[in-house]
C-alpha cells in the first residue's frame, strides 16, 4: 500500500523533471541554430571579404601599373626636358645673329615650368594615394586577423555548445526511454488501479443502498427517539446554570487547531534555529583550523584541537532538540486537548539542557581561543579590544540561553505529576519565557554586530589569507540568519501570548466559555474539574510507553539454554546452602558416631576385663568347689557363688532357678539372657562391631559423595559466574558499538545533507553558467552587427576612394 501511495508522487516527480529537459531542449536546439546562423554569416562575411580584398588587389595591380605608366611618362618628360635644355643652350650661343630666338626660348621655358608643375602634382597625388592604399592594406590585413580569430573563438564555441547539446541530446534521450519504461509501468499499474476502481465502485453503490436503508433506519429512530424526549422529557438541565455546571465539558476543538498549528510553527523556528547553530559552530570550526594557526606552517595548540572536537560534534546536540519537538508535534491529534499538564515536552526539555550544557562547555575554549588572537604579533589594541567586546557578548548568550533553559525545564515540568504549579503561574512563566527570546534577539544581535567589527579590522591586516576571509563571510552570514530567526521567534512568542497565557478552552453544554473563567462565579462544578483533572493524568498514565519485553519464543529458548546449561543462580545458592546443611548434619553425625565408636570400644574393652575376671573367679570358684564338694550341699554351693560374684550379676539372676533366664546388664545396656553360652555371647558382640563398622563405611563413602558434589556445585558456579562477566561485557561492547553506529548514521545522515546541498549549489552554477554562455552569445552578435557596419563604412569609403581616383 505504501509503493501504491508513492506511485503518483513519483509521477509527479518525473513528470516534472521530463518538463524540465523538454522545455530545456528547445532552448538548446534554439542556441545550436543561432550558432549555425551565425557562423554561416560569418562565412558569407569572409567570402565577401575575400571579394573585396581581390578588388582591392585588382586596384593596387591597376595603381601600380599606372604608376608605372606615370614613371614612363615622367622619363620621357625628364629626357625631353633635357633636350630641350640643350637645344635652348644651344640657341643661347646664336642669340646675336638670331633675335627672335629668345622670345621662341621664353615660351618655350614657360611651357616647361607648367608641364614640371603638373609632374609634380602627379607625383604628389601619386605618394598621397600609395600612402592611402598602404593604410588601407594594413587596416585590411588587421581587421582580417580580427576576423579570422573571432571565427575561430566562435567556432570553438560552436564546438562547445554542440558538445553540450550532443551530452543534453543523449542525457535527455536515456531519461526519455526511463520515463518512458517508467510510463509503461505505471500503465499497467492504472490499469491494475482502474480495475479496483470499478471494483471500489461496486462497492460503494452497495455501500451506499447500505447507506440509503441505515439512513431510513436512523430517521425512524431519531423520529421515536424526539416523540420520546418531548413526551417523557421533564426539563432541559442546559437552561440552568447550576444544573448545567454539572455536565461533563468538552474539550473547544478551535483552541485545539490553533494550538497545533502555533507548536507546527514553533518547531519550525526552532528547526531553523539548530540548523543556524550548527552553521556556526562548524564554520567556527573551520576558523578556528586556519587563524591564528593554520596547521600547516605552525602546529595548533592542544586547546584548539580540543575545541575543534568539540566544535566538530555539534550534530550530536542540535539534532536531537529538532528531532524531539518533531515528535511532539507529530504526536498531536485533533480530537484531544494539548495543554501544559498533557503535552508531553520532557524529552525536548531533557535535548535542549543538553545542548545548553554543550554551549557552556564551549564558552571557555572561546575564551582561550581569543587569547591565543591577541597573543598574536600581528593582533592590534584595537581588535583586542573588539575581542574583549566580543567575548562580552557570547557571555551574555550564554546566560541567556541558560534562562531559557530554566523557563523551558519549567514548562516540561507541568506535565509530571507532584512537579507541577497553580495555573496562575503560567501566565508567568510564559512572559519570563517571551521576555528571555526578546533577549536572545538582543544577545545574538550584539554577538554579531561585534563580530563583523571583528572580522573587518582582521581582513586589512596583512596577514589575512583568502579562505580566512571566505570563511569570516560564512560565520557572519550564520550569524545573521540567527539574528533573522531570533528576531522571528521573539515576533512569534509576543503576538501570541495571550493565547498560550489564557486557559484550556472547555465548552460546558450550551455555552462555549472556559471552565476556569470567572465572570459571574464558576462555569462549572468543581466535582467535574477534579474529574477532569483526573482524567487528564489518567490519559497521561496510559500514553506512557510499555517498557520492552522479551518474545515469547526467545524467553523459551532462553529459559532452555539456561536450564540445558545449569540451574539458575539463586537455584544454585539454595542448593548450595541445602548441601552445605546437610554437610555439616553428616559431619556432626560423624563425629557423634566416631565418639559412640570410641565408647564402644571402651565398654567393649571393659567387658572383656570383666569376662577375664569371671573367668579366673570361676576357676577358683570350681578349684574351692572340688575341696569342699563333699562336706556341703549343693544350696551352699550356689550361695558361695552368688557370694563370689558381683553385686549386679547376683542381682539380675534372682530368679534364674525358677525360670531358667536372667538380665545381662552392661554399658551398653540390658540384655535378657536365657542361659547362653560364652560362644553365643562373642558372637553377637562381634555382629555389632561389625554392623557398626559397615554403618561407619557407609557414612564416609556418604561424607565423600557430598564432599565431591559440593567440589562440582562450586565449580559449576565458578563457571556461571565467569559466564555472567563475558556477557557483561559482551553487553557493554554491543552498547558501544550501538552508540558508535547511532553516530555513524548521524555521520551520515549529515554527509547526505551536505551532498544534497552541493548538488544543489552545482545545479545553480550550472543555470548561471548557461546564462553566461548566452550573455556571450548575444555579445558576440552585438560585435557582429559592429563589424558588418564596420565593413559597409569601409566599403562606402573604398567607393569614394575610387571615385576620386577616377
Amino acid at each position: 500500500m505504501t509503493d501504491m501511495a508513492d506511485l503518483p508522487g513519483k509521477y509527479q516527480k518525473l513528470a516534472g523533471e521530463y518538463a524540465k529537459i523538454k522545455a530545456q531542449i528547445p532552448v538548446l536546439k534554439k542556441a545550436y541554430l543561432d550558432e549555425q546562423g551565425e557562423v554561416s554569416q560569418l562565412r558569407d562575411i569572409l567570402k565577401e571579404r575575400d571579394q573585396t580584398v581581390r578588388k582591392f588587389e585588382q586596384e593596387v595591380d591597376s595603381l601600380t601599373f599606372r604608376n608605372q605608366q606615370l614613371s614612363k611618362r615622367v622619363i620621357l618628360l625628364q629626357e625631353e626636358l633635357e633636350t630641350s635644355e640643350t637645344n635652348s643652350k644651344r640657341k643661347n650661343k646664336h642669340k646675336g645673329s638670331e633675335p627672335t630666338t629668345p622670345e621662341r626660348g621664353g615660351a618655350y621655358n614657360g611651357g616647361g615650368n607648367v608641364f614640371n608643375e603638373e609632374l609634380q602634382s602627379k607625383i604628389e597625388e601619386n605618394a598621397l594615394l600609395h600612402k592611402q592604399l598602404q593604410e588601407l592594406s594594413a587596416q585590411f590585413d588587421s581587421h582580417v586577423r580580427e576576423l579570422q580569430e573571432q571565427l575561430k573563438e566562435s567556432q570553438a564555441s560552436r564546438d562547445q555548445h554542440e558538445e553540450v547539446l550532443g551530452s543534453a541530446q543523449q542525457r535527455a534521450k536515456e531519461q526519455v526511454d526511463k520515463l518512458q519504461e517508467e510510463k509503461a509501468m505505471l500503465e499497467i499499474k492504472i490499469q491494475t488501479l482502474e480495475n479496483e476502481l470499478k471494483d471500489f465502485h461496486g462497492r460503494c453503490d452497495l455501500a451506499e443502498q447500505k447507506l440509503i436503508s441505515v439512513e431510513k433506519n436512523l430517521q425512524g429512530r431519531l423520529d421515536l427517539a424526539t416523540k420520546i424526549i418531548q413526551d417523557k422529557l421533564p426539563f432541559i438541565d442546559t437552561k440552568m446554570r447550576d444544573l448545567n455546571g454539572l455536565n461533563l465539558p468538552t474539550h473547544d476543538r478551535r483552541h485545539q487547531l490553533r494550538a497545533k498549528e502555533l507548536i507546527t510553527q514553533g518547531a519550525n523556528l526552532v528547526e531553523e534555529l539548530t540548523k543556524g547553530l550548527s552553521n556556526f559552530f562548524t564554520y567556527s570550526e573551520q576558523r578556528s583550523k586556519i587563524y591564528p594557526a593554520d596547521g600547516v606552517t605552525e602546529p595548533l595548540s592542544q586547546l584548539n584541537v580540543k575545541f575543534c572536537k568539540y566544535l566538530h560534534e555539534n550534530m550530536l546536540y542540535t539534532r536531537p532538540v529538532e528531532q524531539a519537538l518533531r515528535q511532539f508535534v507529530n504526536s498531536l491529534q485533533d480530537d484531544s486537548l494539548t495543554i501544559l499538564e498533557t503535552a508531553e515536552l520532557q524529552p525536548f526539555s531533557k535535548n535542549f539542557k543538553r545542548l545548553v550544557a554543550y554551549i557552556n562547555k564551549l564558552f571557555p575554549y572561546y575564551v582561550a581561543s581569543l587569547e591565543e588572537e591577541n597573543a598574536v604579533s600581528s593582533c592590534t589594541a584595537t581588535l583586542a579590544s573588539k575581542n574583549k567586546d566580543l567575548l562580552h557578548s557570547l557571555k551574555r548568550l550564554n546566560a541567556v540561553f541558560n534562562k531559557i533553559d530554566n523557563y523551558v525545564s519549567l514548562l516540561a515540568a507541568q506535565s509530571v505529576p507532584g512537579h507541577g504549579h497553580p495555573r496562575p503561574s503560567h501566565t508567568k512563566f510564559f512572559t519570563g519565557f517571551c521576555k528571555a527570546l526578546s533577549d536572545l534577539h538582543d544577545a545574538v544581535k550584539e554577538v554579531s554586530k561585534h563580530y563583523n567589527s571583528k572580522v573587518s579590522l582582521e581582513h586589512q591586516l596583512p596577514t589575512a589569507t583568502k579562505e580566512l576571509k571566505r570563511t569570516d563571510e560564512c560565520v557572519v552570514a550564520s550569524l545573521i540568519s540567527l539574528v533573522t530567526n531570533t528576531s522571528k521567534m521573539a515576533a512569534f512568542m509576543s503576538g501570541n501570548l495571550d493565547f498560550f497565557s489564557q486557559p484550556a478552552g472547555y465548552r460546558t453544554r450550551g455555552s462555549s466559555v472556559c471552565s476556569d473563567a470567572v465572570v459571574d462565579g464558576p462555569r462549572s462544578h468543581p466535582a467535574v474539574n477534579t474529574f477532569r483533572q483526573r482524567t487528564s493524568m489518567f490519559i497521561t498514565s496510559i500514553n506512557k510507553p510499555c517498557l520492552e519485553t522479551v518474545p515469547h519464543s526467545v524467553a523459551i529458548q532462553n529459559r532452555k539454554t539456561l536450564y540445558s546449561s545449569a540451574e539458575s543462580k539463586e537455584g544454585l545458592a539454595k542448593q548450595i546452602s541445602l548441601f552445605q546443611q546437610k554437610l555439616t548434619k553428616l559431619e556432626q553425625e560423624k563425629e557423634h558416631y566416631l565418639l559412640e565408636l570410641q565408647l564402644l570400644k571402651i565398654k567393649f574393652e571393659n567387658e572383656q576385663l570383666k569376662t577375664k575376671n569371671l573367668e579366673k573367679d570361676l576357676d577358683v570358684a570350681r578349684s574351692v568347689s572340688s575341696g569342699f564338694l563333699s562336706a556341703a550341699p549343693s544350696g551352699s554351693l550356689e550361695d558361695h557363688i552368688e557370694k563370689l560374684a558381683p553385686p549386679s550379676e547376683t542381682s539380675t539372676r534372682s530368679d534364674s532357678v525358677n525360670s531358667g533366664s536372667y538380665l545381662d546388664t552392661s554399658m551398653l545396656g540390658h540384655l535378657e539372657c536365657y542361659n547362653i553360652a560364652k560362644n553365643d555371647i562373642d558372637t553377637r558382640e562381634q555382629l555389632i562391631m561389625n554392623h557398626y563398622n559397615s554403618r561407619i563405611n557407609e557414612l564416609t563413602l556418604q561424607l565423600q559423595q557430598t564432599d565431591s558434589k559440593g567440589v562440582n556445585f562450586s565449580a559449576e558456579v565458578r563457571a556461571l559466574h565467569k559466564q555472567m562477566k563475558i556477557a557483561e561485557k559482551s553487553k557493554e561492547v554491543v552498547q558501544e558499538e550501538l552508540k558508535l553506529a547511532n553516530q555513524s548514521l548521524a555521520h551520515l545522515k549529515d554527509e547526505l545533507q551536505t551532498t544534497t546541498r552541493s548538488y544543489e549549489g552545482q545545479l545553480s552554477m550550472m543555470s548561471e553558467h548557461l546564462a553566461g554562455m548566452n550573455e556571450k552569445l548575444t555579445q558576440q552578435k552585438d560585435e557582429i552587427d559592429e563589424l558588418r557596419q564596420q565593413l559597409t563604412l569601409k566599403a562606402s569609403a573604398s567607393k569614394t576612394v575610387k571615385k576620386f581616383k577616377k
